[in-house]
């Protein structure tokens, strides 16, 4: 006998969702659903893709292997100032790991050198370093 009186407390079969996550994808995952229609990324994304960068793509040297986007890595790089992610390597890893940043690179997952790199050179070389502190 139980110290309230009671003698049996009947309780309940706990059952809990299943997750697989090895669990392989028929189809790929829409990161565009994830991101809502009002989020400052999409503000990000508007914006830059109305800047003038002839001047960062005949940077480029033709030839080698395939690079990134330049609009790209500008956009990755400013939404990461504007979330106070200073250091290329936090926003790499803030790539792989943020939805929204995947959601702005397209699935696409540039090292901490590209992001260096392409983007210091590429700001200045665009006269953008009024506009972009780096």
């Amino acid at each position: 006998m139980c110290i309230f009186g009671l003698n049996s407390i009947q309780m309940k079969k706990v059952i809990f969702k299943p997750t697989n996550k090895n669990q392989p994808s028929l189809f790929p995952f829409d990161f565009n659903s994830l991101v809502d229609s009002g989020h400052p990324v999409r503000l990000i994304d508007k914006i830059i893709d109305k800047l003038e960068i002839s001047t960062i793509i005949s940077s480029y040297k033709g030839g080698g292997t395939s690079s990134y986007h330049p609009m790209m890595l500008l956009k990755v790089v400013i939404f990461g100032y504007l979330n106070n992610l200073f250091s290329s390597r936090k926003i790499a890893r803030a790539l792989k790991e943020n939805v929204y940043f995947m959601w702005l690179s397209g699935q696409c997952f540039p090292d901490f050198h590209t992001l260096l790199l392409g983007n210091g050179a590429a700001i200045r070389s665009a006269g953008l370093r009024g506009y972009v502190y780096i």
